[in-house]
């Protein structure tokens, strides 16, 4: 597979399955998960699992001072802030818009690599993004003019992406020299988790809810989805780079979007609509121009 189409692919899967994490999260909240406790067991499990997988592909994750660094600040600005953020705000905002906010990351994901000389500036790139964040524009004001959902959790959700372009420039300009993404993805989401421990201090409920069958499976489709997602999410960054990479959120906010419309009832709305087309035009217009 040519490196264009294989990043394409990478950027559909990636996408696809952090649509349908979201999706998962809100089912297993209604099942009585506490929001961050469903994501510290979910981080846990997932970081167990890729980290078995990459002993038994001789990809051991370092302990090395600089692989301990990278795993802990992209798990602090890649994994706890925004996805604590998700998980707490999808309640109280709904699936579908929490996804289609993720769309918001690629501009400043290129901003942030425009100003560190990262990428360079293209023009094609750069129409794709502009037309992507016009739909996230447009599907924010659509809910805050709505008024179905507190303006405070709206809020903290479209700060979610800031965290996330922060993660995706991070990751690629620190990346370890000569390490394998299977090496670095189990440290970042074990990181990830630990981090979510303090907050037990602050009364923050972290006990599982797997007494019912039914709190066990959302946890272990959480656990296989945040697997299967960040053992392809570090080749595609490897492969793409952070710009590229930061294009996942046009494909999570459709597929999370029309899962939570479609699937969970949830209710939709001219302005969803217009957003998921101006992301699809977007990560097209992208997708054409791999970032390396």
């Amino acid at each position: 597979m040519s490196r264009p189409w294989l990043s394409l692919f990478l950027l559909l899967a990636v996408g696809g399955l952090l649509g349908l994490i979201g999706n998962v999260a809100k089912l297993a909240a209604a099942s009585g998960w506490p929001p961050v406790a469903l994501l510290l067991w979910s981080l846990l499990g997932a970081g167990g699992l890729l980290c078995l997988l990459a002993l038994a592909r001789g990809e051991a994750p370092s302990l090395r001072r600089p692989y301990l660094r990278y795993y802990l600040i992209s798990g602090l600005v890649s994994i706890s802030l925004p996805n604590a953020l998700l998980f707490s705000a999808i309640p109280h905002v709904g699936a579908g818009f929490a996804s289609l906010c993720l769309a918001f990351p690629p501009l400043l994901t290129y901003v942030l690599a425009l100003a560190l000389r990262m990428e360079g500036l293209q023009r094609l790139r750069l129409l794709g993004i502009l037309i992507g964040l016009a739909g996230s524009l447009i599907l924010a004001l659509g809910k805050l003019g709505s008024g179905d959902s507190p303006l405070l959790w709206v809020l903290a959700t479209l700060v979610m992406p800031v965290f996330l372009a922060i993660g995706n420039v991070y990751r690629s300009r620190h990346w370890p020299e000569g390490a394998r993404p299977l090496q670095l993805a189990p440290g970042m989401l074990l990181a990830g988790a630990l981090l979510l421990l303090p907050l037990g201090l602050f009364g923050v409920e972290l006990r599982p809810a797997w007494e019912q069958a039914a709190g066990a499976w959302w946890l272990a489709a959480e656990v296989a989805l945040f697997a299967g997602m960040y053992a392809l999410y570090f080749v595609l960054q490897k492969v793409a780079g952070a710009v590229y990479l930061s294009q996942i959120g046009s494909v999570t906010a459709i597929t999370g979007a029309a899962v939570a419309i479609f699937l969970l009832g949830e209710q939709g709305s001219a302005s969803m609509l217009l957003a998921a087309l101006c992301t699809t035009v977007g990560v097209t217009l992208v997708a054409l121009r791999p970032a390396r």
